[in-house]
């Protein structure tokens, strides 16, 4: 029997409430560059995406549901428990900080947790949309 062999993570899906709300979360907040603006804008496109590599991207999901604000800084349960963006050592030194700054609260860290290159240190928060976000430096 033939094996699949997964080489990559090409993108993710985030459902969100508030397209703005959370381009300006990914672009501005975490430094992610947004993909298909103008086409989403336009109408051409159902969604617009941030750039994370040159390998890798998230969706930016529109979907019906609660104003935006209403969340209330809550998880919010779903089919994505977090996922996980590698930082380097010179942007994960002041971390706590800058989220303190941009008036996001950190739910742990930082702290020693395993992942795909072994053990590192990473730091956990809420997108707007109440789906939790770790950053992480080896």
């Amino acid at each position: 029997m033939k094996r699949i062999r997964i080489q990559a993570l090409d993108h993710i899906v985030l459902n969100v409430r508030d397209i703005d709300r959370s381009l300006n979360f990914y672009t501005e907040t975490l430094g992610l560059k947004p993909e298909r603006l103008d086409e989403f804008k336009s109408g051409k496109v159902g969604f617009p995406s941030v750039r994370i590599t040159d390998d890798t991207i998230i969706d930016l999901f529109p979907i019906e549901g609660p104003a935006a604000g209403t969340i209330g800084g809550e998880k919010v349960a779903g089919n994505l428990n977090h996922f996980c963006m590698v930082i380097g050592t010179e942007d994960f030194s002041g971390i706590v900080e800058y989220l303190k700054e941009k008036e996001i609260p950190i739910r742990a860290g930082p702290v020693s947790r395993w992942g795909a290159r072994g053990r590192a240190t990473s730091v956990y928060f809420l997108d707007p949309d109440g789906n939790e976000v770790e950053l992480r430096c080896y």
